[in-house]
């Protein structure tokens, strides 16, 4: 049983250096397109010129143009000589996405602890399978 305390400590102590160092930025992805729209939104504010959305959004150019365009045509914000505005709709859509990013947050973090126990128990019966259950069979140091 020694040997497979020692295979879980390693197996435990990995994960906790991959979760260690992915919240602190090394492990990054992609946004999707509600999480783009949020951001927008939330750079918007009360109301945001295009350079002050691009630098707060973390877009290029190029992207922000497409998703103004977006915004504006869902009718999320509004633009006025230059200056946008986030609607009613926005607000509401910003709530929305709030309660189901955190929600969506805490399913993920759920569904990873259970891939993590299913990976400990797969290891687990390797172990056992690989060792025979025979303790005549083990080394001893």
């Amino acid at each position: 049983m020694e040997e497979a305390g020692f295979i879980l400590d390693e197996f435990v102590g990995f994960n906790l250096f991959e979760i260690f160092f992915s919240g602190c930025g090394f492990v990054t992805r992609y946004r999707n397109n509600l999480e783009i729209i949020a951001d927008i939104l939330n750079a918007v504010g009360e109301g945001a010129k295009k350079t002050r959305i691009m630098y707060i959004a973390n877009l290029s150019y190029e992207l922000l143009g497409k998703y103004l365009n977006k915004t504006v045509e869902a009718g999320l914000i509004n633009s006025n000589n230059n200056l946008f505005e986030v609607t009613e709709k926005g607000k509401v859509f910003l709530e929305r996405f709030d309660d189901f990013s955190s929600r969506f947050s805490k399913l993920e973090r759920q569904l990873e602890e259970m891939s993590f126990e299913k990976e400990v128990l797969e290891r687990m019966c390797e172990l056992a399978v690989s060792s025979g259950n025979n303790p005549r069979r083990r080394r001893r140091l």
